[in-house]
């Protein structure tokens, strides 16, 4: 009797011991674990570190969301996505106007920018989307009931994002789902850094330039002929923008998406300023200026050569407004025109990680 008396309060301790365990055990969420893997923005000679904000440190699941969220419609209800307006070959941006009247600026070395869009409306990259994704868009015309229907049957977005952020993203306010969308597309776009072109190489020591190119350069860099430097840098800023804001003699009167900066500050004294954009990838970025007023690179040339306008806010690095513009030769156009082809990257273009 003692025996079984005995075994049954085993048993019963057995059971107790079981339950408990069941109690306090964690279970294992549906889409695994959340833990990212940190990585940091590559790094271009002459430049400082690209900004990895605290509250949206790059990780290689972000990336990976971000470039599948870019080339995706999912985010649309006009059958777009990023990538439709921001074409590889043309170094990510597009022939086209966009739709808010200025021209796409491409999408090359962004994360070292410190504004965005063509006249500074945007000084976060983080948040660069979230207008793109304010509902009727121009852009993607999103719908973001439509969205969050999308990303509930998807389950592969569900677990990108629990991978990327620790969030289950249907199950978020709209303003958070939105937050995180555009910081995972901040994120790749932040690897899109190009510092390979035949230039790049140039300064590196590993070619050199032909005498038309060389000769380009040196008409660039010259405050009495090209005098291109202070707003689109040089050999020792690889940007190749001063990413600063000018009126640089386009227009004599202003209206409209003209008025630039003016737009976002109310200083008159940025009446007709916009950002200048990189030289980098020039080539490939055809039509030209804010409103793609100008087709070719020969083009833009004649204009700072011969058709400057003045206006009360011209920037004072317009040295030529006087006459009109640098009055350059037709050998130092074409020179010049070679130089701006160094710029180009096709090791940019062609990287797979970045389609």
């Amino acid at each position: 009797m003692k025996n079984i008396l005995l075994i049954f309060m085993l048993l019963l301790t057995f059971l107790s011991c079981k339950k408990d365990k069941e109690v306090i055990t964690t279970p294992i969420d549906q889409f695994g674990t959340y833990n990212p893997n940190y990585i940091l923005p590559r790094v271009l000679t002459y430049l400082p570190p690209m900004e990895n904000p605290d509250f949206n440190k790059m990780t290689e699941e972000g990336v990976r969301l971000g470039k599948s969220l870019y080339y995706d419609k999912i985010l649309s209800t006009n059958g777009l996505s990023c990538s439709s307006c921001h074409l590889r070959a043309q170094s990510f941006t597009i022939s086209a106007m966009g739709p808010v009247g200025t021209a796409v600026l491409p999408h090359v070395n962004v994360g070292w920018q410190k504004a965005f869009g063509w006249n500074g409306g945007e000084e976060h990259l983080d948040n660069v989307a979230l207008a793109d994704l304010a509902e009727g868009n121009p852009f993607l015309e999103a719908n973001n009931d439509s969205i969050l229907n999308r990303l509930k049957r998807n389950k592969n977005y569900q677990i990108l994002f629990w991978k990327a952020f620790g969030v289950k993203i249907t199950e978020l306010s709209t303003p958070e789902r939105q937050k995180y969308i555009s910081y995972s597309l901040a994120q790749f776009i932040r690897t899109m850094i190009s510092g390979d072109s035949k230039f790049d190489k140039f300064v590196r020591g590993e070619t050199a330039l032909t005498p038309s190119e060389m000769n380009g350069y040196n008409i660039y860099m010259d405050d009495n002929r090209g005098d291109c430097y202070h707003c689109h840098g040089s050999a020792g800023n690889p940007l190749w923008t001063d990413r600063e804001y000018h009126n640089n003699a386009l227009n004599s009167s202003f209206s409209g998406v003209d008025q630039g900066r003016y737009l976002v500050t109310g200083d008159p004294a940025d009446m007709g300023k916009f950002r200048s954009p990189t030289l980098r990838n020039i080539a490939l970025t055809a039509p030209y200026m804010h409103d793609n007023r100008y087709a070719t690179l020969e083009d833009v040339i004649d204009f700072y050569s011969t058709g400057l306008q003045q206006s009360a806010t011209v920037d004072p690095l317009m040295n030529h407004i006087a006459q009109g513009g640098a009055q350059l030769s037709t050998s130092d156009k074409a020179d010049l025109i070679a130089f701006l082809h160094t710029l180009t990257d096709s090791t940019f273009i062609n990287n797979t990680a970045f389609y």
